[in-house]
């Protein structure tokens, strides 16, 4: 069916029509979407969406250069529009969200793709290391064990990052915090990527389709958090997925919950809820059982900013201690959610169109982090990289990869 080396022959009127519409929408397009990133064109007899479904329904064949587009556009191998029958989904490692249900088609196919380019990505750093020799297992990945509790696997980790309490006190904000277990989890082999998109701010991906994933590799690890959600949240989410690291179970992660329904997402809340805010940091907020909901809503806030972290972490650790109970935890949540969005729409609408922000070498270079930046640039000089590979792993254009590595790190 395909022919050539090194340019590559299509003979685009022998794919099958529906892996044509299946790739469109598991990569999370709609048709008006995908027929304009393709480059159709509406005409007097029929629109570019109707050109589409007519390619998707088999009345048409596309053009080899068409097809070559779709394959970019879709992240699918130009051998997939070939097959007999869609293939099956895209490993999302375990999926581990209590809201997975509720999620619709096209977020969780734009989810899917970006866990294939993430997979993609990981693989190649891997290979990098490899060929470098220097592709030494973390001896710390699956070290831990659910059974062993939570309070054990935060203090293993706590001793690997070389946190203290103190440090997180010290930390002044959520940020703050943020940063320093960031960095501390690049110390140690960890990369820890900021990520809610495909490439464009038109695929975002919502915190209520995954907040954190989590793959679990004993030379590249990685642990990626959705920078759509709060900033407050982050810090939560990164020791959620850092637990999953340290007992071995890649995935996505949904959410924070009162009660999560999954023995691992329970276990990976627990121990990131004992590092941020432990037994000993708390005093006995039993009294909040009976107190109203504006009462507890303070003493979550109290606690919070005294902590650096989010109200949504005290309050889990409120539910865990039967220090409230779960109608009033399972309202906190949904207040919490309401007014972070409101937040953002409130952002989104007073934003000045003509405003200069952090330019996009700055804004890339904080969503990627210090750690595979480093590496990539040591790959590059040590010609174990070629720059197209570089690109890769970074997620841009090989024309933007020097100018990435050069970029002085800066406050995003």
């Amino acid at each position: 069916m395909m022919k050539g080396s090194g340019t590559e022959m299509v003979q685009a009127e022998e794919i099958n029509p529906r892996i044509l519409a299946w790739a469109r929408e598991t990569a999370g397009l709609s048709v008006e979407e995908a027929a304009e990133k393709l480059g159709l064109t509406s005409s007097i007899r029929s629109s570019s969406a109707e050109k589409l479904r007519a390619l998707e329904a088999g009345e048409k064949a596309p053009t080899p250069q068409q097809l070559l587009r779709a394959a970019a556009l879709y992240r699918r191998p130009l051998i997939a529009f070939y097959l007999d029958e869609p293939p099956s989904r895209g490993d999302r490692g375990e999926d581990f969200r209590t809201t997975a249900g509720s999620v619709s088609s096209r977020d969780n196919g734009i989810l899917d793709a970006l866990l294939r380019d993430l997979r993609a990505r990981q693989q190649l750093l891997r290979a990098m290391l490899e060929d470098e020799d220097e592709a030494r297992p973390l001896p710390f990945i699956s070290s831990a064990r659910v059974e062993h509790g939570a309070t054990r696997a935060a203090a293993a980790m706590r001793k690997v990052l070389g946190i203290e309490l103190e440090d997180q006190r010290q930390a002044r904000s959520p940020d703050g915090l943020f940063s320093l277990l960031r960095n501390a989890a690049e110390r140690v082999g960890i990369y820890v990527l900021l990520l809610g998109d495909v490439g464009s701010h038109h695929s975002d991906i919502g915190e209520d389709v995954f907040r954190g994933i989590a793959i679990a590799d004993e030379v590249a690890p990685f642990v990626i958090i959705n920078d759509n959600d709060a900033q407050t949240a982050r810090a939560f989410t990164l020791l959620h997925e850092l637990a999953h690291i340290w007992i071995g179970a890649s995935g996505v992660s949904g959410p924070l919950q009162s009660l999560s329904s999954d023995g691992i997402e329970r276990f990976c809340n627990d121990v990131a809820g004992e590092f941020l805010l432990p037994a000993s940091a708390l005093d006995d907020q039993s009294a909040l059982r009976t107190a109203e909901f504006s009462v507890v809503l303070r003493a979550t806030e109290r606690l919070a900013e005294s902590w650096n972290v989010s109200q949504g972490l005290v309050t889990y650790r409120f539910v865990r201690n039967g220090w409230i109970g779960t109608d009033t935890a399972s309202g906190l949540f949904a207040y919490f959610t309401n007014r972070w969005r409101l937040e953002k729409q409130r952002s989104k609408e007073s934003r000045n169109p003509d405003a200069t922000g952090p330019s996009y070498y700055v804004v890339r270079r904080h969503r990627l982090g210090a750690g595979l930046l480093d590496v990539v640039r040591r790959g590059l000089r040590g010609d174990v990289l070629t720059h197209t590979r570089a690109a890769k792993i970074l997620g841009v254009s090989p024309a933007n990869v020097g100018p990435l590595l050069q970029e002085r790190t800066r406050a995003v």
